[in-house]
């Protein structure tokens, strides 16, 4: 068998250079534990971005696919299938949204929120065509497609990348004021995450999204909701909005809608605003097939039949308490809700990274975020004796 030398040597030789990897070669995955190439075990902190809440490898979710696989992997929705409807279904019983529109990935899905809430803007709110803005907050992390970047604030991600798709004011997060300065007679939209991840685990201030919200409603646009990493139980809510009393417009969900086995994403609203889609508008060869559909209802049902929602909550929430206890000389805030928490190491410390690297030795993964952020995001199934463990590590390298 082959050491983690071997294959980081193939990557490097072979593939893009896109992203900066701990140097840890996975090769299986049980719950919230990974398994490197050499044996070693580790706790996964970063969850795929939130993908797999439910666990690696989780056996229900499995069986679905497995299931799914012995029958029929893909048709396109050119044809109907046994699996689409239930997934729908499903999706309006959980979320209390009447339509959904199925995709794969985030991004695609952003792009479909996009071009739905343009859609009604002109069809439903009057606005001259392609004219429609969406008004966007500073510090978002929404993909990495064309469009999605025209409105990213982080120069890397755009630099080299252009030109842009125009019609995306950008305002200061969680500032009221210069969300209702840049509301206009061609405001489709304002799309938001009602907590920043990417940009290291930040909460706007209480009442924000409310008002926000009521703002929407007082103007005619549609409020847009990221929730694809904030979403499906991570913060001990299904959304991180419920948190705030918000009900948005436009849902976009993704990553743990599948629970890390296929990627499945989908835009969730009711009638008035999906029912303007008719076809040929819009499409995927496969958005919607039976083995994402099977997949995700399985993956949905584990979220409610575990209890992981009311368990991220209370790990959070012990995780965060135990944080606070820590000595802080090296530590300027502690920051989070469920279990999507950011330790914000003070800035002559150095970036995050040099401690993601001394935690992959002591067997806990993590990403950091925002460069002086450790991101602590593990799977919704953490009990606390695990929780224990990795606090006493975390409270020694801190």
């Amino acid at each position: 068998m082959h050491n983690s030398e071997y294959y980081i040597n193939l990557e490097d030789r072979y593939g893009a250079h896109n992203y900066h990897a701990l140097d840890v070669v996975l090769t299986k995955g049980d719950g919230v534990w990974v398994y490197d190439i050499e044996g070693n075990k580790y706790l996964d902190c970063l969850s795929a971005y939130s993908a797999v809440n439910q666990g690696h490898n989780h056996p229900k979710i499995k069986q679905a696919m497995i299931d799914q696989l012995d029958r029929i992997t893909l048709t396109s929705r050119a044809f109907r299938t046994d699996k689409l409807g239930l997934f729908y279904k499903k999706l309006a019983d959980m979320t209390g949204y009447e339509k959904s529109l199925p995709m794969n990935s985030g991004a695609e899905a952003v792009e479909t929120a996009i071009k739905v809430a343009r859609k009604w803007g002109y069809v439903s709110k009057g606005i001259p065509r392609h004219k429609a803005e969406i008004i966007v907050a500073d510090g978002n992390f929404h993909g990495r497609t064309v469009t999605v970047i025209s409105f990213s604030p982080h120069h890397q991600y755009k630099h080299d990348f252009g030109p842009f798709t125009p019609g995306f004011p950008m305002v200061e997060y969680g500032n009221l004021e210069a969300i209702e300065a840049a509301i206009n007679e061609n405001t489709a939209g304002i799309m938001l995450e009602p907590l920043q991840g990417e940009s290291g685990i930040l909460i706007p201030p209480k009442g924000y999204l409310k008002a926000v919200e009521d703002l929407c409603r007082k103007n005619n646009i549609l409020l847009i909701a990221d929730e694809i990493q904030t979403g499906l139980g991570r913060t001990g809510a299904l959304f991180a909005c419920e948190h705030d009393d918000v009900r948005p417009d436009i849902m976009v969900i993704g990553k743990a809608l599948s629970g890390g086995f296929y990627p499945v994403s989908a835009v969730l609203t009711d009638e008035p605003v999906l029912g303007l889609i008719v076809p040929g508008d819009h499409g995927s060869t496969f958005g919607g097939n039976p083995l994402g559909a099977a997949v995700a209802i399985a993956a949905l049902e584990v979220i409610e039949e575990e209890g992981l929602i009311k368990n991220a909550q209370v790990m959070g929430q012990y995780i965060m308490d135990q944080l606070r206890t820590f000595p802080q000389k090296k530590i300027q805030e502690i920051r989070g809700k469920g279990l999507l928490i950011g330790i914000e190491l003070k800035h002559e410390v150095g970036g995050a990274r040099q401690f993601a690297e001394i935690l992959k030795e002591k067997g806990i993964l993590i990403k950091e975020t925002s460069e002086h952020v450790i991101r602590i995001a593990p799977p919704l199934i953490l009990d606390q004796e695990t929780a224990d463990w990795m606090l006493s590590i975390l409270r020694d390298v801190l």
